[in-house]
């Protein structure tokens, strides 16, 4: 593939780039290119550990946004691609597929070449990723971003939703914190879930340094309990937004290709369904930023590791 040489990256021993949006020092952070600003849509940039249902999350969070009425876009950062599988009910091409598939002349591409209609009305993209070893996150990132802008697809678009592959924080994966208004953590109330919520409110910190990102708060995600979590939130000075329980009917909706919305059977989805409602209006109306505080590795093993 030949768009590695395209990548732009801050050397270590200094900072380049124009306008207050840099990096910190030592940083080889891919920059955003500021011709790329989303514009007026509220932005949200969901992480979590791998495999904790952050594109369960965010599937039906985009549902639950445009039952509210808004008009909303899922942008899938995995190279699984399989974030708006539930939406669109397969696995599309990806933004690097299709560009790969015009020898990287993008303005041979047509909007139905990237973008799906999901379930009532959600607009779906994977940006998809480099194969593994040859290239940057962040790169397709800013490409996806890019043809969604020269197309105009953002210009009438109320909600964005990155789901970002995993507990991954490096440069190219972080470049969805470049464009979000908030980002949402999920997490389950286990040590390994915690460990990597910590790594990625580092990573928010960081950003928010410099762009206009800030941490909007905690989902615990497939809990019957939260008491782990909420010990971790009072160090860290957190919040949980929603919390979903370990429910079977949700992992059954994923295998039958189905957002929690369309599960008519499965009645003890309905106080899912309504938390996800809760939430979408809540993150609508707008929540305050959460200065979160990491914890060192050593203290969060002290909180939690040795019950």
């Amino acid at each position: 593939m030949r768009h590695g040489k395209d990548i732009t990256m801050t050397p270590p021993d200094g900072i380049t780039g124009t306008g207050p949006r840099q990096d910190g020092e030592g940083s080889v952070q891919v920059k955003m290119d500021p011709a790329l600003d989303i514009g007026k849509a509220k932005v949200f940039a969901v992480y979590g550990k791998g495999g904790i249902g952050k594109s369960t999350t965010s599937s039906n969070l985009s549902v639950a946004f445009s039952k509210l009425g808004k008009r909303v876009l899922q942008i899938g950062c995995d190279p699984k691609h399989d974030s708006t599988f539930t939406l669109t009910k397969r696995l599309v091409p990806t933004v690097i597929d299709v560009l790969e598939s015009v020898d990287f002349h993008p303005e041979e591409l047509r909007v139905e070449d990237f973008v799906y209609e999901g379930y009532n009305g959600v607009m779906c993209v994977e940006a998809g990723g480099p194969p593994a070893g040859t290239g940057c996150g962040g790169y397709v990132v800013g490409q996806t971003v890019k043809l969604l802008k020269e197309h105009h697809l953002l210009d009438d678009t109320d909600v964005v939703i990155f789901d970002v592959l995993g507990d991954v924080v490096c440069g190219g994966f972080a470049a969805p914190l470049q464009h979000a208004d908030r980002a949402l953590i999920v997490t389950a109330n286990d040590f390994d879930s915690i460990y990597a919520m910590n790594r990625i409110v580092t990573a928010i910190t960081a950003k928010a340094r410099n762009y206009d990102v800030r941490l909007g708060g905690v989902i615990c995600n497939r809990s019957n309990a939260t008491d782990q979590v909420d010990k971790y939130n009072a160090v860290a000075g957190l919040q949980t937004m929603a919390h979903f329980p370990d429910l079977d009917a949700i992992r059954r909706s994923r295998l039958k290709k189905a957002t929690i919305f369309e599960m008519d059977d499965a009645p003890e989805l309905e106080a899912v369904r309504a938390e996800y409602l809760r939430l979408a209006a809540a993150l609508w109306a707008g929540v305050e930023p959460m200065e979160g505080t990491a914890m060192r590795d050593r203290d969060l093993f002290e909180l939690l590791g040795f019950d």
